[in-house]
């Protein structure tokens, strides 16, 4: 009896040290640019806005013109393409963008970004289609009063609308947007 509880003590000891091993890979496999939701709601708590996006971090490295290219597309995050979704129709540069979802892309630059909204979502960030996007605006940037270093994005609220910010780094971006009169 001594020997088969030996025996059943060994085997449970392995397979909980299996498991364990099994579950310290997976967690030590984690993203490094953890997944983030931001909302936007008008003053009567009503949803205009919802973006999901992962925020990668400085760690000491040289952002805009270097780790991200000034000139070139990129996925503005990290990870799987970031999604915004309107629930109300918006304007942005007077160009309607229906109520739904889309990808967000932009290409940095030194003085002036550009934003784009794509029809494609659930892709990863680095399958961009140019053929798929709905529309492209200019972003202003201004110098951030301090170092960003997860990159993040927020809304603030505006007269019939609001005003989208990508900041990280040294620089924030923004771009107005104006709520579909009903």
């Amino acid at each position: 009896m001594n020997r088969y509880l030996s025996a059943l003590a060994i085997t449970c000891l392995a397979l909980f040290s299996a498991a364990q091993s099994q579950n310290n890979l997976n967690f030590s496999a984690l993203d490094k640019s953890p997944l983030d939701v931001v909302m936007y709601r008008d003053t009567d708590r009503n949803a205009i806005a919802r973006v999901i996006y992962s925020r990668p971090s400085k760690k000491d490295r040289d952002i805009f013109g270097n780790l991200v290219p000034y000139g070139e597309i990129w996925r503005t995050g990290a990870n799987e393409a970031t999604e915004i979704a309107f629930y109300q129709n918006v304007y942005i540069n007077d160009q309607l963008v229906p109520a739904g979802s889309y990808s967000i892309y932009t290409i940095p630059g030194p003085n002036s970004w550009t934003f784009i909204l794509n029809k494609a979502t659930t892709q990863s960030g680095l399958e961009y289609d140019s053929s798929q996007n709905l529309l492209q605006a200019e972003m202003d940037i201004i110098p951030s009063p301090q170092e960003i270093e997860s990159f993040s994005i927020s809304f603030m609220e505006q007269s019939n609308g609001g005003m989208i910010f990508l900041g990280w780094d040294d620089t924030i971006a923004s771009l107005p947007f104006t709520l579909e009169k009903s």
